[in-house]
């Protein structure tokens, strides 16, 4: 499955800046607002134990990376212009910022924990702003948004209904450019009460609690306070972490992160992104500017947080929020290995749930029509079409039109 993850939040709180340190692109970075004002897309990565150490062999990945031992799993990553007060209405850039949040299957919203930016997005003195509020409001704006969005549609949708077809799927038809499904739907109305509650009779705060759980389940989201590197962002962090029970919240510092892998790019340090150390190669290779940012880097980040953030939102975005198994599947069982006997070639990302057939589809269309059955490469025993697929699970999938 192709994933997708958008980075929202207010300007100035370093959106760009996780972009770039997650994608190692160049994507302007600047103090004033609104400097992103078209979305920047990029290629990251997630990262999981590879199963070659399990599997005793010398893998040579295509669509994916394997650095000693880790798979390293491109996503889609999506840089989103600033959100302002008022967006859902159109303040600001919001219109252009909600439509494309839209297309991300979970959200990644970058908050300033240093309270360095006040609630228009304008840079202040460290301290002032308040990063809990900050995160309220980019939440009510996405609410607001998604049940102005429902609202429009109520007349389509009572139309749709009269023809007897059920609420969950006449919503998906309407919803879906926004990459809302049946079943996201119906877990909705099932947790906001409203499974059996007659569409004409829902009222504007039934339409806003629907929205406000329907934005939980379709685009789930993780809390990254940035800027931990600044003084006032600890006590910060700790507050966004004790009010947001239900949100995972991650201390972060992107511009580390990007600092790390500009020195990897300039041959002064070994660093594997994710990882609590790094190593300098040559002492005498660095300025006196370069050292003192690293120890900084080594005693205020890793050595408080165990890393900079970055690499952990990501993984936690896709593994623990989208529920991913990473899924491993080959021609040659016995070999682990494609036709062409690349051993190991390709890692897909399924959701929790997902069958052999979804992974068919997944690889290919044709594959999934003549499809038979699928092989356990571990085990060499046959799996039915419907068997779902688990974390780390090494398949052979037999088609009568194509072997997989």
């Amino acid at each position: 499955m192709h994933v997708r993850l958008g980075i929202i939040g207010k300007t100035n709180t370093g959106k760009t800046t996780f972009f770039n340190a997650a994608t190692m692109q160049s994507a302007e970075v600047s103090t004033y607002p609104f400097t992103t004002k078209q979305p920047n897309y990029g290629v990251a990565h997630v990262i999981t134990h590879c199963v070659c150490k399990e599997l005793g062999v010398k893998d040579n990945p295509r669509n994916s990376l394997c650095i000693e031992g880790y798979r390293h799993i491109p996503i889609e990553l999506i840089d989103l212009p600033g959100l302002i007060k008022g967006a859902w209405a159109g303040k600001g850039l919001g219109n252009q910022f909600l439509n494309i949040a839209s297309q991300a299957d979970a959200l990644i919203h970058i908050v300033d924990a240093s309270g360095s930016v006040d609630e228009e997005g304008r840079l202040t003195e460290p301290g002032t702003g308040n990063p809990l509020a900050d995160v309220y409001d980019i939440n009510e704006e996405l609410v607001l948004w998604l049940t102005k969005l429902i609202e429009r549609q109520e007349d389509k949708i009572s139309r749709n209904l009269k023809s007897g077809k059920p609420l969950p799927e006449v919503m998906a038809d309407l919803l879906q450019g926004a990459r809302i499904n049946q079943e996201h739907i119906q877990t909705a109305l099932k947790q906001s009460g409203l499974e059996r509650k007659d569409f004409e009779n829902w009222t504007p705060m039934d339409d806003r609690k629907f929205a406000e759980v329907l934005l939980d389940v379709a685009k789930p989201m993780i809390i990254v306070a940035n800027k931990m590197d600044l003084e006032p962002a600890q006590e910060n962090y700790e507050i966004l972490r004790d009010q947001l029970v239900n949100k995972i919240v991650v201390p972060a510092s992107a511009e580390a992160e990007l600092t790390l892998k500009r020195a990897v790019q300039k041959g002064l340090i070994k660093y594997v992104p994710g990882e609590e150390v790094f190593q300098i190669i040559d002492e005498s290779q660095l300025t006196e500017k370069q050292q003192w940012a690293l120890d900084f880097i080594d005693k205020k980040i890793l050595g408080e947080y165990m890393g900079t953030g970055v690499q952990f939102a990501l993984n936690v975005c896709v593994f623990k929020l989208l529920r991913m198994n990473a899924v491993y599947p080959v021609s040659d069982p016995t070999k682990f290995s494609d036709k062409s006997g690349n051993v190991l070639p390709d890692v897909y990302l399924m959701p929790s749930g997902a069958t052999v057939r979804d992974l068919a589809r997944a690889i290919h269309s044709e594959l999934e029509k003549g499809l038979l059955y699928a092989v356990d490469a571990r085990l060499g025993i046959r799996l039915p079409n419907d068997y779902q697929l688990k974390d780390r699970d090494v398949l052979t999938i037999v088609s009568a039109t194509r072997k997989g």
